[in-house]
């Protein structure tokens, strides 16, 4: 009896310290980054088929390409290129998380299906060869292979835990107008101009607001180094960001490279108040209630007898 198809969730990110230090010489920037998982998921489905196929439903599901550009297909060729596996696949997404929204979606999805993958074929790759095959995929992929909050750092794919008690209640506000990392980071240099940028260092102050669950304490600490670069590319953004804090948030700003742009509620009820509120506002995005940390796993297993 083998497994037939095999069912993972990983969930989307916010950065909740993002620093930006200098572009180095292969083009990438080493950053330290203080992530936090959300409950809002990236479903990727298994199945043993003929070959290597993907498709994709769900939120945005037409932005996101299915051919060897996809991360999910990307993780299924990395594994079999290290294990040697021949079976075919057919990868099924099911999208919750924004689409090019500075979320980490495409990497929930190269994450479920290294899990699922693992899974299906009885690899029993230990946690640390996982990550090792994420970071050849991307920055954020290694995170989203378990969630929770933890510390970033080198591109963000080197992590270590960070102890955080409680729940975090977040608003969320879409655009429909993506933000490539690459530009986002581009502008950033170009903002920066020939400034000294010094090495990055996550905030002390963030770390021990998280140890204590406050999120009146954890909200003016947010932070992004990209946010200014976001708010050049995209102005209307700085207007979302003033109206969620001017509404009653404890804290805002724009996740990762956005647009999407993530404010921080005092509580559950404070939460469900402000996305009324921001619903009715007239976003030309969705409006979204998340709650963190959320936390990335195998779903189910379905067998061929």
């Amino acid at each position: 009896m083998e497994p037939a198809t095999v069912s993972a969730r990983a969930p989307g990110k916010i950065n909740l310290d993002l620093r930006v230090g200098p572009r180095g010489d292969g083009g990438f920037h080493e950053l330290v980054t203080v992530f936090h998982a959300v409950n809002l998921w990236e479903y990727v489905e298994l199945e043993l088929a003929a070959g290597l196929t993907c498709r994709v439903d769900g939120r945005q599901a037409a932005a996101v390409p299915t051919d060897s550009s996809n991360l999910a297909v990307r993780a299924i060729e990395e594994l079999r290129a290290l294990t040697g596996l021949v079976e075919g696949v057919a990868i099924t997404i099911h999208k919750g998380v924004p689409v090019a929204g500075g979320m980490a979606g495409g990497s929930a999805d190269a994450a479920a299906a290294l899990l699922a993958a693992d899974q299906l074929f009885s690899l029993g790759l230990p946690l640390t060869e996982l990550e090792r095959v994420a970071a050849r995929l991307g920055s954020d992929v290694a995170f989203c292979l378990t969630g929770g909050t933890a510390l970033g750092t080198g591109r963000g794919e080197l992590l270590a835990p960070v102890l955080a008690t409680g729940a975090l209640e977040w608003v969320l506000v879409t655009h429909p107008e993506g933000l490539s990392a690459g530009s986002v980071y581009a502008e950033c240099d170009r903002l920066r101009g020939e400034r000294t940028v010094p090495a990055p260092q996550v905030d002390p102050l963030l770390l021990g607001a998280l140890r204590q669950g406050d999120p009146a304490q954890i909200g003016p600490l947010l932070h992004n180094d990209l946010q200014p670069a976001a708010f050049s590319l995209l102005p209307a953004l700085r207007e979302t960001v003033d109206i969620g804090l001017s509404e009653g948030a404890v804290g805002g700003l724009v996740s990762g490279s956005g647009p999407t742009c993530v404010f921080l509620a005092e509580d559950a009820d404070d939460a469900d108040d402000l996305a009324n509120v921001l619903a009715q506002r007239g976003f030309p995005g969705e409006v979204l209630r998340a709650t963190g940390p959320a936390h990335a796993g195998v779903l189910g297993v379905a067998d061929v007898l």
